[in-house]
């Protein structure tokens, strides 16, 4: 993928999440009622929670918000969620992995391989595209007015394994054992975040050139991301820019 694009598609991601802050809220609501479940409400002792404390908040939030949650989950809230990735071709091939929390994952299941059959995909077997995706840290700073030496010498010493930066943003990345440990290093060191989570990055890229496809492609990533199942959508595209969304 090419510079230009990378951050391109950074800036539109940001531009994403403000416009929906909504949807974002729920998502990120579910993340942490597991996390609470399985690790407790202490961030001091669960560090899954506290990353994604961290993370609602760089997604704004309210502290209040964050709070409820935590509580309703210590107090044993009756949905009992499940952790599902299901992967699939959208449009022209592009090998697409879609990360859920679900509480019916026949529901699930029959939305996501409606989404693909009604916008040019399908809904594969589990391990047909997977090979084609590894597990990073990713963390996006504000890099605005900061300094773009002292920035990558704080990242490399809290721990990332590489550090770019460009349009106002530094990409700090990760192995996904060390996140935790250099997002809490980064935001003591005063960062702010435009996001931070362990994402599948793909190994190679594809384009998608016919016009047709490309607004399949767009419908489809719109729907999943409508639907409150879905926590990530991974995917393969090269030219997600152009995507007309």
């Amino acid at each position: 993928m090419s510079g230009h694009s990378k951050w391109n598609n950074i800036k539109r991601k940001k531009e994403k999440t403000d416009g929906q802050k909504a949807k974002i809220f729920t998502k990120v609501g579910r993340e942490i009622s597991v996390a609470v479940r399985e690790g407790g409400g202490d961030p001091n002792v669960n560090g899954k929670l506290r990353d994604l404390i961290a993370k609602a908040k760089s997604l704004n939030v309210p502290n209040d918000n964050i709070q409820r949650i935590i509580k309703r989950a210590e107090g044993g809230e009756k949905e009992d969620y499940e952790s599902i990735t299901y992967e699939g071709y959208g449009p022209g091939g592009i090998a697409m992995m879609v990360e859920t929390l679900t509480d019916n994952r026949n529901r699930t299941a029959a939305n996501l391989r409606h989404y693909f059959d009604k916008f040019g995909g399908n809904l594969g077997n589990m391990g047909c595209v997977g090979f084609l995706f590894t597990q990073q840290g990713i963390i996006l700073l504000d890099a605005e007015d900061k300094d773009p030496d002292q920035m990558m010498e704080d990242c490399l010493e809290a721990g990332a394994e590489d550090f770019e930066v460009g349009d106002d943003v530094a990409r700090v990345t990760t192995s996904p054992e060390d996140f935790s440990a250099v997002r809490q290093a980064l935001e003591d060191k005063g960062y702010s975040f435009i996001s931070a989570e362990v994402e599948m990055v793909p190994s190679t890229t594809s384009p998608l050139t016919d016009p047709d496809q490309m607004v399949l492609m767009a419908k489809l990533l719109d729907a999943m991301e409508e639907d409150d199942d879905v926590q990530n959508v991974w995917h393969n595209l090269e030219n997600e820019e152009d995507l007309d969304r």
